[in-house]
């Protein structure tokens, strides 16, 4: 019985069998289904006879915070198949260039009969791109085009400054939500949510979860596997419910509320996408959830003792949505019909309770069933407040789920072996909850990293923190304390100023949020005159979300010109240990301080009276990928100067961004020469900064 199996009895697996493999199984993550998605779209298209192109662009943010990464591993894939992965410099930017491309065939030129698309975001990118998806999703979409929306949401806030759920933005919006519950729904309702644009004109949107999007399973693979149906009974308007021009603003929301929205819930009743999973020929209690949350109710029925014999002896009836916004009322009628009561399970605020309620309203009362979810049969907006049934903040768990079920079971039902079961979760419960370590381990940053010392204050002073690593300066002896969201750093104290006798303030910002919008922050804080400094933590990558690189080059010597134009504030550098080299390129009006007492340049800011300063660094780079670096400086625009910086690779520490306005303050040479750090550069006239380093050296000495 334990005799090898001959050769040809094993399948012939391989790695790549994700990306390539034409039909068949393979093993894969919910990311690299995400990406196999858009392969399959393409054979799809194929099959149809469509010259199609695929086209894919957002902004990392967990759960998707790989999805980029692997784009770019599997680029050769995708290649083959037209499809063109560029990431976005913010949400916002990255939708709009999706916008763009329905329009591909507005024009004449276009070399494909449409490109279908795919943007990713984490929750808040979601929330600041909510003006581009309500102006393209009115637009439309190609005939042959289509968007789906990936959204990362994280419920439980576990790697984000605010827990989020992004279906009620969309609904705000009016762009249909689909939501997976497992690996092989994301290649399934993947395809139809492309078909869906199409046929609607809508923008789709696709919810992710950690739960989903980070697990993996064995899926099937097959472009012809789903049989999908184009609705052919659709009362639509003369025009179609595509993308055109022109197309005025009210003819436009006219289309949406007429029409595509109800060409969607149609395309999702003619598909079947919500459906019952098991029944009960004297049903009275149901069910109904979807997502994440569908298996966390399999779980707590399984531990419940409850199968589908059991609960078809039971009287229970369990619903799946797959588009839990808008929800289809045809097959919400079927499941409801006949029904005593039914439990709404969804994790977060309502959006499928809201709606069940609302269509249920107009029933007779002698056939309406109860509904409970979020709370019990009193509702919810009793004074004082009522009980949580099953909770909006937090997640929702098996077991909490299992003692509802159970709880609502029992007004029809007497079980003894459901009781014990409960006895049992609870004392399990119980167990997990009492803490097994008395010691709290807060976060820190990684030994070597040079957040250990840049995001230090001098005495008396204090910072304010925002979005990346050097938020976990909050947890530490840092005098750093509130923060603000991704682009938003330091511009709260754009309010305090005029109303407080703090005269000044430091503020923290990573290069990748620089680049990704907090420009704008400083600009702000130049505008309104306050007195703060910005750091600018430059460590060359994304790092919290992966390590990313930025998305387009960004270098201190590019941040200097960069800044803002008439900016009366100093630039100023504080590396730790590189090593110097003769100047490179850099912003011919400015002039750069190289500090080597990061926390001796911070007090001089703090003691200043400027209205304004900033302040960069850059961290350890390997030599093969050294970049040169400059910075602003106001006091002396007819000079510059700038340094090389190379690291070993193996180095994980380099450069503090601290700013320093006290221009004339250099390191003496016996502080030099116990530093590791670069000695004082030499300023140079821009007048002379294009002579050959031979000329330079001999000027110079």
């Amino acid at each position: 019985m334990n005799a090898p199996l001959p050769p040809s009895a094993l399948l012939n697996v391989a790695l790549d069998d994700k990306y390539t493999l034409e039909r068949g199984r393979a093993f894969m993550t919910g990311t690299q289904a995400l990406i196999r998605l858009l392969i399959l779209q393409h054979q799809r298209d194929q099959l149809a006879g469509l010259n199609t192109a695929g086209y894919v662009s957002g902004y990392r943010g967990s759960p998707l915070g790989g999805l980029d990464q692997g784009l770019w591993k599997a680029e050769k894939f995708l290649a083959a198949h037209h499809i063109k992965f560029q990431p976005g410099v913010n949400e916002d930017l990255a939708a709009t260039a999706i916008w763009g491309t329905q329009q591909v065939n507005l024009y004449p030129g276009a070399k494909y009969d449409g490109v279908f698309s795919m943007w990713y975001g984490k929750g808040p990118g979601v929330d600041r791109s909510g003006d581009v998806l309500r102006h393209a999703n009115f637009a439309g979409t190609a005939k042959h085009g289509g968007v789906l929306v990936l959204a990362g949401d994280d419920h439980a806030a576990k790697s984000s400054t605010v827990p989020h759920q992004s279906d009620h933005a969309f609904a705000a919006a009016l762009i249909p939500v689909l939501y997976p519950s497992s690996v092989q729904e994301i290649l399934d309702l993947g395809l139809h949510g492309w078909a869906m644009s199409r046929y609607s004109g809508c923008w789709v949107a696709f919810k992710c979860v950690a739960d989903t999007v980070e697990s993996s399973a064995s899926v099937s693979i097959d472009p012809e596997r789903l049989q999908i149906v184009i609705p052919t009974d659709f009362p639509m308007p003369p025009d179609g419910l595509n993308i055109r021009w022109p197309d005025p603003f009210l003819v436009q929301e006219a289309r949406m509320h007429d029409h595509k929205i109800y060409a969607a819930l149609h395309y999702a009743r003619v598909n079947k996408l919500n459906k019952i999973i098991f029944d009960s020929p004297r049903a009275r209690f149901g069910i109904i959830t979807s997502g994440k949350s569908y298996l966390d109710v399999r779980q707590a029925l399984g531990d419940l003792g409850i199968d589908e014999a059991q609960a078809a002896e039971l009287g229970i009836r369990l619903f799946k949505v797959a588009m839990p916004w808008p929800l289809e009322p045809e097959s919400v009628r079927q499941f409801a019909e006949g029904l005593e009561e039914i439990l709404v399970v969804e994790e977060k605020r309502q959006i499928v309770e809201y709606q069940l309620k609302e269509q249920l309203y107009n029933w007779r009362e002698d056939v309406r069933p109860r509904v409970v979810g979020k709370f019990d049969e009193r509702g919810e907006w009793g004074q004082p407040h009522r009980e949580w049934l099953l909770p909006a903040p937090g997640e929702l768990t098996p077991a909490m789920i299992a003692r509802v079920i159970a709880g609502r079971i029992a007004r029809f039902h007497t079980s003894e072996r459901i009781r014990q079961r409960v006895d049992f979760i609870n004392a399990k419960e119980a167990a997990l909850a009492r803490p097994k370590i008395a010691i709290a381990r807060t976060p820190y940053f990684c030994s070597g990293c040079p957040h250990n010392t840049s995001t230090k204050v001098p005495e008396g002073s204090r910072a304010v923190a925002g979005i990346g690593c050097h938020f976990m300066s909050v947890w530490m002896d840092r005098e750093t304390s509130t923060f603000t969201h991704m682009g938003g750093e330091g511009v709260s104290w754009l309010g305090q100023a005029p109303f407080t006798e703090t005269r000044h303030i430091f503020a923290n910002i990573g290069d990748g949020t620089y680049f990704h919008s907090g420009i704008l922050a400083i600009r702000a804080a130049i505008a309104s005159k306050v007195n703060i400094t910005y750091k600018i933590l430059f460590n060359d990558a994304v790092a919290m979300t992966g390590g990313q690189p930025h998305d387009g080059m960004v270098t201190p010597v590019q941040i200097a010109p960069r800044s803002p134009p008439r900016a009366p504030g100093k630039w100023s550098s504080s590396p730790t240990s590189p090593r110097s080299t003769p100047p490179a390129r850099s912003p011919p009006a400015s002039r750069c301080i190289i500090a080597t007492n990061s926390m001796r340049c911070s007090a001089g800011c703090a003691k200043s009276r400027a209205r304004r300063s900033s302040s960069m660094t850059r961290r350890a780079r390997p030599k093969s990928a050294a970049a040169g670096s400059a910075v602003r400086c106001r006091t002396r625009p007819g000079a510059f100067s700038s340094t090389n910086w190379y690291a070993k690779a193996a180095a994980t520490a380099a450069c503090n961004p601290i700013a320093c306005p006290s221009r004339r303050w250099k390191p003496s040479s016996a502080a030099n020469a116990r530093s590791t750090s670069p000695p004082a550069t030499r300023t140079i006239p821009a007048s002379r900064a294009s002579a050959p380093a031979s000329s330079r050296s001999k000027a110079a000495g």
